[in-house]
């Protein structure tokens, strides 16, 4: 394995154990339970499950993998806060939504060698990338992936 094989397949492997970890934390969550808050005043489990979707749904356009598959999540999920989502899909729902944008990331995953992951990714233009290679698309899954953890952490005090 080359070097540039090793970093990126540690990367995926983390993205990986990341998304179990999620699945393992909400698959198994009722509607009830996901409407529990992390603390008083703070986000709804159900609204990060959401917000992970929404995130994760745009990777796809930014990545180059293809054209977002639920965009109508952006606004309960993204750009408006959990208080005023007051009308959220169900845990079947979510799931589904979950299964469906990871199922569509990972055959994208499939397809990229490791130089692609090194190339930019779509929010950049040539000329900046130019200028900051590193604002690559295994940096975007390298900041995605510490940004699931993040959310797991929330979870882990309700």
């Amino acid at each position: 394995m080359t070097p540039e094989q090793s970093m990126t397949a540690t990367a995926l492997q983390s993205w990986a154990l990341s998304i179990s970890r999620a699945e393992k934390t909400f698959s198994g969550l009722s509607d009830e339970a996901l409407r529990r808050p992390v603390a008083p005043g703070k986000n709804r489990l159900v609204y990060l499950y959401g917000h992970l979707i929404a995130v994760h749904d745009a990777m796809l356009p930014l990545l180059g993998i293809g054209e977002r598959l639920h965009p109508e999540l952006d606004a309960p999920f993204l750009k408006e806060a959990d208080s005023a989502a007051a009308d959220v899909p169900s845990a079947a729902t979510l799931k589904a939504l979950w299964d469906e944008v990871h199922g569509a990331l990972q055959a994208g995953f499939d397809r990229f060698s490791p130089t692609d992951w090194t190339q930019r990714h779509t929010a950049m233009s040539d000329a900046d990338f130019a200028t900051n290679p590193l604002r690559n698309r295994l940096a975007v899954l390298l900041s995605r992936t510490g940004h699931i953890a993040y959310h797991l952490g929330q979870c882990a005090l309700v």
